[in-house]
């Protein structure tokens, strides 16, 4: 049976950050959980399982639109679609070892920890799956 490809550069780039989407938030549900019993990190009031899950989702399905919008501008939008997304990670990361939570020195600690964490993960998606698997031919016919 020969495979026959259906998508549209715009619902492969839409898809592909549906997926690297689901994929980043079960890992920053599970470095949530881990973190948080390694650490004793109980407060929930800004990043818990409802903000994870929405709040990556809807960010990836962004990244994706504008990963096929910079595709679509330039041929090198590929390019400038990682140099941006690599200088956005390196930033928020640094911003977020400034961040001040609390009056409690070792809360405000754990929560950049936490915060962190889920920047860097979300960088790594963001950064090399989405180009990576946009670009492959078995992810494209198993998955898409």
């Amino acid at each position: 049976m020969e495979y026959e490809n259906l998508q549209t550069p715009f619902s492969k780039a839409f898809l592909t950050g549906v997926f690297v989407g689901i994929v980043s938030t079960f890992i920053c549900l599970t470095y949530n959980l881990i973190y948080r019993a390694e650490t004793g990190f109980v407060p929930t009031d800004i990043i818990n399982v409802a903000s994870i899950i929405f709040g990556v989702n809807i960010l990836f399905i962004v990244i994706g639109l504008i990963y096929f919008a910079l595709t679509k501008a330039s041929g090198k939008g590929e390019l400038v679609f990682i140099i941006l997304f690599s200088l956005l990670t390196v930033f928020l990361a640094w911003q977020a070892e400034g961040v001040n939570r609390s009056l409690n020195h070792e809360m405000t600690v754990e929560f950049r920890g936490l915060l962190l964490g889920v920047i860097i993960i979300t960088g790594i998606g963001a950064t090399f799956l989405i180009p990576f698997l946009f670009h492959s031919k078995g992810f494209e016919k198993n998955v898409l």
